[in-house]
């Protein structure tokens, strides 16, 4: 299982009818936050995620619309009796936040978090498990700003049944296939690794970029994945708006969609001017470049 669930899909300030930055990602029995925008606990209460769920929250920048959220939810944490730790990468600064936060409020908490502050040049592996391996990388924004690739880490493959009777494999040959290792045989015959395992399942990837202007590498760095998020805060009248803030257009975004050749592509981080009437306009704009184009819907869940 690889999802993605939406809790927040606004720009700059929580409206009405829409949440700031948030989404969920599960992969196998690991689910981890990106971005944790005002309110994003009490999304995860409505769309019925347990917060006790998480085990990693990761930050893309220190905007607030992107982290605001956080004191609340570690704080709520705590008060549901959460005992395992919680991992949490974010831009340089907030962890000395965090901990004033907690105390000037007197929050002590009963598990162990674990700030990692990460400030990648270049594309970086944050971690890696038995579900996941995620990669940070820098954007280009107002402040300091990072999107995460998520690939999932696919079991080993399986063994042929007909090539264990017919080659009489050990316990050891097998494991030695499963790690792709052909096999030699007492004559010195190679038997291909491809006649020993089944084809092991590709890995899917999600890459969220948000915040970001444009910049030569972001294609190369999130192509072929399967499910790319970007920002589009602005529409092309507001190109010039766009540039000065740093952001993307929904244009721009579909560009370097069909530039990284994705599968898919998520829209994000709507501009409050945009109500839910005038959404289509961004919509529509990216469509005339590249095809396939969602909108994040708040609460929805789509599969990677």
């Amino acid at each position: 299982m690889f999802t993605l669930s939406i809790l927040g899909s606004g720009a700059a300030t929580p409206t009405l009818g829409r949440h700031c930055s948030s989404q969920l990602v599960t992969v196998g029995s690991f689910r981890m936050m990106i971005d944790c925008g005002e309110g994003s606990q009490n999304q995860m209460k409505l769309y019925h995620h347990r917060l006790l769920s998480l085990d990693a929250v990761l930050i893309s920048h220190l905007h607030g619309d992107h982290w605001f959220g956080l004191p609340g939810l570690i704080s709520s944490m705590h008060l549901s009796g959460r005992t395992k730790p919680l991992y949490l990468y974010a831009p340089e600064g907030l962890k000395p936040l965090i901990e004033t936060i907690l105390a000037v409020s007197g929050s002590g908490l009963q598990y162990d978090l674990i700030i990692e502050e990460i400030s990648p040049q270049q594309p970086e592996v944050l971690f890696e498990n038995q579900w996941c391996k995620v990669t940070a990388f820098p954007l280009v924004h107002s402040v300091p700003t990072y999107g995460f690739m998520v690939e999932e880490v696919t079991p080993l493959p399986n063994i042929r049944k007909e090539a264990i009777s017919r080659y009489d494999l050990t316990g050891e040959q097998c494991q030695a296939a499963k790690r792709g290792e052909d096999l030699t045989l007492a004559d010195g015959t190679i038997v291909p690794n491809s006649w020993l395992v089944h084809p092991r399942k590709t890995p899917h990837r999600y890459a969220y970029c948000c915040d970001t202007a444009w910049f030569d590498q972001l294609p190369r760095w999130v192509e072929g994945v399967d499910m790319l998020c970007l920002e589009c805060t602005f529409d092309t009248t507001l190109q010039s708006l766009a540039d000065l803030r740093k952001h993307l257009t929904a244009k721009q975004a579909a560009e370097i969609a069909a530039a990284a050749q994705v599968d898919r592509l998520l829209l994000t981080h709507f501009s409050a001017r945009y109500k839910d009437e005038k959404i289509e306009i961004l919509e529509r704009e990216a469509k005339s470049v590249f095809e396939n184009v969602i909108l994040a819907e708040e609460g929805s869940t789509l599969d990677v």
